[in-house]
């Protein structure tokens, strides 16, 4: 029998169904954010703070039966009961609306090409691969297996931009375009990080034995990564406010305000004639 989770035996019906994982996230971030529907983004959301009572409102009522749902079937691998961590989740809920609120902002004020962020929480890719991913690392840091993985791949199928919940990202946090992102499971990104399309934050190593070492760059706060980029290695520490230019391969760590760039050649020469021409 194929071995699931470590143990043998385990059968598909022990598993979160994906659909119902994709249905609770789609519930979620609408909840948060009814304009990623086209809805009306309501001037007081039922979660933003715990004193307007959210989790005892009736959004935060579907939301924890949504989640008990879903969890349900992983049953002695979770840390404690569903409704228990679904209650947790809901507590959560406030802290992740401010942050994605700010990431909205960050995003809208250093994007020349933004409507305002209103546009950013319709239309912006980015915006929603960073609020899937804060929403999944919550159940991650719990210790929930699959669920957060299965959120955050439901971003990446949509957005282009893969996000291992287990990462570790300040706030604000800034991407722009984002197709080709790759954040990697043990990454530590810091505040008012921003970062372009096709960079990879990933690991030197694929061992298996290293799994529960820092395998990921550390991004210091005010860091800024241009198209491209590939930043490996857990040891690897990008310093505060440099500047990482595109397509530039780094494997080692610089210090605060470096400006890395890479110099490669470029050589324009004229076409020959053809008489065809």
């Amino acid at each position: 029998m194929l071995q699931l989770f470590g143990k043998p035996g385990k059968r598909a019906d022990d598993l979160p169904s994906p659909a119902e994982v994709r249905s609770f996230t789609d519930q979620v971030t609408v909840k948060l954010f009814p304009l990623i529907e086209g809805g009306r983004q309501k001037e007081t959301n039922p979660f933003c703070s715990a004193e307007r009572g959210g989790i005892k409102s009736m959004s935060g009522r579907q939301l924890k039966k949504k989640l008990t749902r879903v969890l349900t079937p992983l049953g002695s691998k979770l840390p404690d009961s569903p409704s228990a961590i679904a209650f947790i989740f809901l507590n959560e809920l406030p802290a992740v609306l401010s942050q994605a609120e700010s990431d909205a902002r960050f995003i809208a004020e250093g994007d020349p090409a933004s409507d305002g962020v209103g546009e950013v929480i319709m239309a912006y890719p980015g915006f929603y691969a960073i609020l899937v991913y804060r929403l999944a690392n919550i159940l991650h840091r719990y210790g929930v297996p699959v669920v957060p993985r299965i959120m955050t791949e439901y971003a990446h199928s949509r957005t282009g931009i893969d996000i291992h919940p287990g990462a570790t990202i300040g706030n604000p946090f800034f991407i722009d375009h984002g197709t080709g992102i790759v954040i990697g499971e043990t990454a530590r990104i810091g505040n008012k990080v921003k970062m372009y399309q096709g960079v990879t934050i990933g690991a030197l190593s694929v061992s298996k034995s290293a799994a529960l070492k820092k395998r990921h760059p550390t991004i210091e706060d005010n860091v800024i990564i241009y198209a491209g980029s590939t930043i490996l290695g857990g040891d690897t520490v990008i310093g505060h406010h440099s500047i990482i230019g595109g397509n530039v391969w780094l494997t080692s760590g610089i210090p605060p305000y470096s400006f890395v760039c890479n110099e490669s050649e470029v050589k324009i020469r004229e076409r020959p004639s053809s008489k065809k021409d």
